[in-house]
């Protein structure tokens, strides 16, 4: 998780200036840039690996507490002195390298340990499943591809395709260990009184299992993560296409402060929108918005700086600044902490 922490990182430092178009309801919306997104997904992975940091500091044992958890077998092997007890219950859990004890027990520990663990599982599953998914989306635009190999086929039918293979591996994995976060909760609810068995036969799967997929998991991403193609010129085109509407605000202001009557402005530019949103949705053609404005005399006297008023760049806020800030809080001390596990590479056959 941590040596796919820092390839993430590296790709959204890269890309941290790169505008490209944000999407809200997968449809266009406010600017963003390349790195900004993947920072979205660093945020996920570096929660769940505190949220990881914290199950493992406090995992507790359940220690020497006998057929039901009372100690009774032990009180009586200590001629009733509940000290030695203790000391037992200690010294089994720091043999076995826990440093918390549970107080209560069955039988067996709480099968609700279980949830927790395998839960953790699950939010780490989820936070690669909206990776993956986000690049299956951006691979249709074009605009970002997840690694390719040489000789790699993409469709068995289709020989031009670049099926995003990697991703879709980590979803269907993904779904897999988020449903068995809720088996784990379905045991601990199952377990009656102080134990019942029908527990063992499902954790032999559950616990064993989601760890496994858990750890395909995080391969794939290392793969991705290491590898990842992006297309600044179709990126470039896609935001070009937008770009033109999200900045009539940033134009009418300028325009008035021009001296131009603001109400006359906004209709023009109404106009100019409509004509140039048709010629986009029914042509399939360019959006020549900002040419219209240029050539439109109440816009005059500001149109040497209507491309300036279209520069991308204006409309990414502090989209850079918030990667750059972001890995220097929270990555870098990741990055220092796990050093001697960073670098890995992943081995996948696609």
């Amino acid at each position: 998780l941590a040596a796919t922490i820092d390839l993430l990182a590296d790709f959204a430092m890269r890309h941290k200036d790169l505008p490209c178009l944000g999407f809200t309801h997968y449809q266009p919306a406010q600017p963003t840039t390349v790195g900004k997104r993947a920072c979205m997904w660093l945020q996920d992975l570096v929660m769940d690996l505190a949220e990881m940091e914290r199950r493992l500091a406090e995992l507790p044992f359940r220690g020497a507490k006998g057929t039901t958890g009372t100690q009774a077998s032990f009180l009586e092997l200590f001629g009733g002195d509940a000290a030695k007890v203790d000391e037992l219950d200690r010294l089994v859990a720091e043999k076995m390298g826990f440093e918390k004890r549970l107080a209560i027990t069955g039988q067996t520990y709480t099968r609700k340990i279980d949830w927790q663990v395998l839960s953790s599982l699950a939010g780490l599953a989820a936070s690669a499943a909206k990776m993956a998914t986000d690049i299956r989306l951006l691979a249709n635009l074009k605009e970002l591809e997840e690694p390719f190999e040489k000789h790699q086929i993409g469709s068995s039918a289709m020989a031009y395709k670049r099926n995003p293979m990697r991703c879709e591996r980590i979803c269907g994995l993904a779904r897999f260990v988020i449903g068995n976060a809720q088996n784990a909760a379905h045991t601990a609810a199952a377990q009656w009184m102080e134990r019942t068995l029908d527990d063992s036969s499902n954790r032999r799967l559950s616990l064993s299992e989601g760890f496994l997929a858990t750890d395909g998991i995080l391969n794939l991403c290392l793969s991705v993560a290491d590898g990842m193609v992006v297309y600044p010129n179709v990126i470039r085109a896609h935001l070009n296409r937008e770009l033109p509407f999200m900045a009539t605000e940033a134009i009418l202001m300028a325009g008035v402060q021009a001296g131009g009557d603001r109400q006359e402005l906004h209709e023009r530019i109404r106009t100019h929108s409509q004509v140039a949103a048709r010629r986009v949705k029914e042509a399939g053609d360019d959006n020549d918005l900002i040419d219209r404005l240029a050539g439109d005399p109440a816009f005059a006297a500001i149109r040497d700086k209507l491309p300036d008023l279209a520069d991308p760049q204006r409309f990414v806020g502090l989209a850079p600044q918030q990667v750059e800030r972001f890995i220097a809080d929270e990555v870098e001390q990741i990055r220092r902490k796990y050093s001697g596990a960073l670098g890995q590479k992943a081995q996948l056959e696609v």
